[in-house]
């Protein structure tokens, strides 16, 4: 109920708990209220003088026993306790049920005040009051396959009412039905098929429906075998039913089926198939999530088809809320199913029925009398209650935190009405009954003493009140103790005045520095001895004697191991460390000689090799200072044998030489061949002869191309006027006086020309 309470319950007498060690885990502690907050089992010395000039409070705050050790007296110790006050506590009734209310749980209500971790156990009685009334609800599939099981159950009526009378004189019996949600796909929705859902060999089918109330709980065989006995089978499509459906309708409708105030309250659900729960109405289109509200209109459930299924935690919390327990009566084949189902929900039985359902009587008689403690119950206790059998418990309620208001809760069996009502307070403050005096000595007559601290006035801070702050805060002179904005002297010392007091060491030593972050207690060990015993340490480094090196002062000087053949200390490259080379990035022990990773100096020094050599490139305006690394070069007529360097400079040459690194980081040594290869220049004038021909060449080409198609056109034009000459044909008729004008000879005349008149011609 409160995530800030545990509870445990025990049987009284069955077991002991193991004893606790005490432990104070100290936190951050500023004050008494926290120094209780921190832990069940710290406690706090108010006494004066207790702690050292110099030393935390937080000392002040320890368990009992280690106060005690340290020298404070018991009076001056701060420690609260567990209160439990008992507020109602009538006594268990003793006499058979009758109309009055019985008390079956005794003491009805506590007032605690915890203390944060400190556990406070008390004792609960509980007694079945005999002839306890009973209400029993009979929820029933009525699928198709359950046939058989209904027509077992119609014969059943007078053994169920004989079994609840051996159980008490106060019982009822109730009958409810279900199936499914009558929409697809849950259900086939053809019209006829609603009317009738079973197979058409049967003739006494009732029409598809959800959930059924069918007979509110009564004390009369005679009605529950007769609406029992009206009942008959319907069916749906899909394996799983409406199950949950029905049992939190059943659960949250009490004035409809009929649920007494003071009974035991039990549904037993007889199935066999699984059921549907939430979610999967959205098959349906069915998106509306159960409200857990009761939907009751003429018997049947009449928001089946418009909201979702229950969740599993909605029908526990109900059933829970309206005390019922369920007892699952299902088949062989849905025993795991159901058994997954139970242990969600509290105080639920689940029992295997025969094939028939004839064994239903035998289980709610088992169910009914086999009430468990709870799930948490230590394993080696089981309880079973008879009537007029009383059992008491051992109730630990344990505070993991402390609240700001009262809180309550209820405690009880479940399917009973009796609660005893916990009402739940914690004790985090402490009650120091300080000295009344503002200025009082021990402060220094500056401040007052708060549980064995001084509170200082306004202007006054420190131990005893002793440091005066004046146009500063009290925040200032602390932060000027804290190192990087980190803990307070490092928690190794108090801050006095803007100083730190550092603390003194177990081995006599005491931490150093403005916020005491040195000591010279934890450096490196080197055969069990700090500093290997050829150093000091100091501020967790160790000083090494002169003849000794390392983290551990634990190797001798030496760099025998580290020289080169020709007698350098690393290749220059990386110091020697206990005779070994600490290299510098990339180069490779053991003596740094070799970099697989830097680059070839063959491509990174080609422009200085152009400068030196050739002074050409970018670097030759200051190519003294650019190629300070290679120090030392010659121009030689040929290089060494092998495969050596080349580069092209800026005039495309090709630049040879070889270079070798020297001991050092960047120095190195190279021979320039003072002969370049470049390539040979291109002839000019052949180029411009050959450019002047080509232009020459290609207009002549250009011209015999045109001369070449003009001529073509007019043998083109020739040869078509050929043809139209040849086709052209003249034959005179006989006996015609017409003749050509060619067939006459022409007489020519000559013309005069007499002005600006033509004469005429004769022919």
């Amino acid at each position: 109920m409160y995530k800030c309470v545990s509870l445990l319950l025990l049987l009284t007498g069955r077991g002991v708990l193991s004893q606790e060690v005490e432990v104070c885990s100290k936190t951050v502690i500023n004050s008494c209220s926290d120094c209780i907050r921190s832990g069940a089992y710290c406690t706090w010395c108010k006494q004066l003088n207790f702690t050292n000039p110099g030393e935390q409070e937080a000392a002040r705050c320890d368990t009992r026993a280690q106060l005690e050790k340290r020298g404070c007296i018991e009076k001056d110790i701060i420690s609260p306790q567990n209160n439990l006050t008992v507020t109602k506590n009538t006594p268990l009734s003793t006499n058979a049920f009758v109309k009055d209310e019985p008390i079956q749980l005794r003491p009805q209500e506590v007032n605690l005040e915890l203390r944060p971790g400190l556990p406070r156990t008390f004792r609960l009685d509980f007694r079945r009051v005999e002839g306890y009334p009973v209400d029993l609800y009979y929820l029933m599939d009525l699928s198709y396959s359950m046939e058989d099981d209904l027509r077992s159950i119609k014969t059943l009526g007078n053994e169920l009412f004989k079994a609840l009378q051996g159980i008490t004189k106060q019982g009822r019996i109730g009958f409810g039905s279900f199936v499914d949600k009558t929409v697809l796909p849950f259900t086939n929705t053809n019209p006829e098929k609603l009317k009738k859902p079973c197979a058409e060999k049967e003739q006494f089918c009732q029409p598809a429906f959800g959930y059924r109330h069918v007979l509110s709980m009564t004390e009369n065989k005679a009605d529950f075998n007769r609406e029992v006995d009206k009942q008959r089978i319907s069916g749906n499509l899909d394996s799983p039913e409406g199950t949950l459906d029905a049992i939190m309708q059943a659960a949250v409708c009490g004035d409809r089926i009929g649920w007494r105030n003071s009974s035991t309250r039990l549904i037993v659900l007889s199935t066999d198939d699984g059921f549907h729960m939430a979610g999967d109405g959205k098959l349906a289109g069915i998106l509306e999530p159960n409200d857990e509200r009761c939907y009751m209109d003429n018997q049947l459930y009449t928001k089946s088809n418009d909201m979702d299924y229950p969740s599993v935690g909605q029908v526990a919390s109900q059933l829970e809320k309206n005390n019922i327990q369920p007892i699952f009566a299902v088949t062989k084949s849905m025993e795991n199913v159901y058994r997954e189902l139970s242990r969600m929900i509290p105080k639920s039985e689940v029992g295997v029925l025969s094939e028939d359902s004839k064994n239903v009587v035998e289980l709610i008689q088992a169910a009914y009398n086999q009430k468990t403690l709870s799930k948490r119950k230590p394993q080696m206790y089981s309880l079973r209650l008879l009537n007029s059998s009383q059992v008491s418990f051992n109730v630990t309620v344990t505070a993991d935190e402390c609240i700001d208001r009262e809180v309550s809760f209820l405690i009880g069996p479940l399917g009973i009405k009796d609660k005893m009502k916990v009402s739940l307070s914690t004790h985090c403050e402490c009650e120091c009954d300080d000295p009344k005096e503002k200025n009082h000595t021990y402060c220094n007559n500056k401040g007052k003493v708060n549980c064995g601290m001084c509170s200082c006035k306004a202007g006054f801070v420190g131990q005893r009140c002793e440091c005066s702050i004046g146009e500063k805060d009290e925040s200032s002179l602390r932060a000027a103790c804290r190192k990087d904005n980190g803990t307070e002297c490092e928690g190794r010392g108090d801050c006095v005045c803007g100083i730190c007091q550092c603390y003194a060491l177990q081995g006599g030593s005491t931490y150093y520095g403005t916020h005491c972050e040195c000591e010279n207690e934890s450096c490196e060990k080197f055969q069990n001895k700090l500093c290997g015993g050829n150093g000091k340490c100091r501020c967790k480094n160790c000083d090494c004697s002169p003849e000794y090196e390392g983290t551990a002062c634990q190797c001798k000087k030496s760099d025998e191991q580290c020289r080169t053949p020709s007698g350098s200390v690393c290749s220059g490259r990386g110091t020697c460390q206990c005779n070994q080379c600490k290299c510098m990035e990339g180069y490779q022990r053991p003596y740094c000689l070799t970099c697989p990773a830097c680059q070839i100096p063959c491509i990174t020094k080609g422009k200085c090799i152009e400068c030196l050599g050739f002074a050409t490139g970018p670097f030759s305006k200051n190519c003294s200072q650019t190629c300070k690394s290679i120090n030392d070069f010659e121009i030689v007529e040929t290089l060494p044998p092998g495969k050596p360097c080349d580069v092209r400079d800026v005039e495309n040459c090709r630049v040879f030489f070889t270079i070798k690194q020297l001991d050092g980081e960047d120095n190195y040594s190279a021979q320039i061949l003072k002969t370049r290869e470049c390539p040979e220049l291109p002839n000019i004038y052949a180029i411009i002869g050959g450019a002047i021909a080509a232009v020459a060449l290609i207009g002549l080409v250009i011209l015999l191309i045109i001369k070449g198609f003009l001529y073509w056109r007019d043998v083109k034009e020739f040869r078509r006027f050929e043809n139209e000459k040849k086709k052209e044909k003249w034959t005179p008729t006989a006996g015609s006086n017409n003749q050509s004008m060619y067939d006459k000879k022409l007489n020519v005349h000559p013309l005069e020309c007499r002005g600006l008149s033509l004469g005429n011609a004769d022919v």
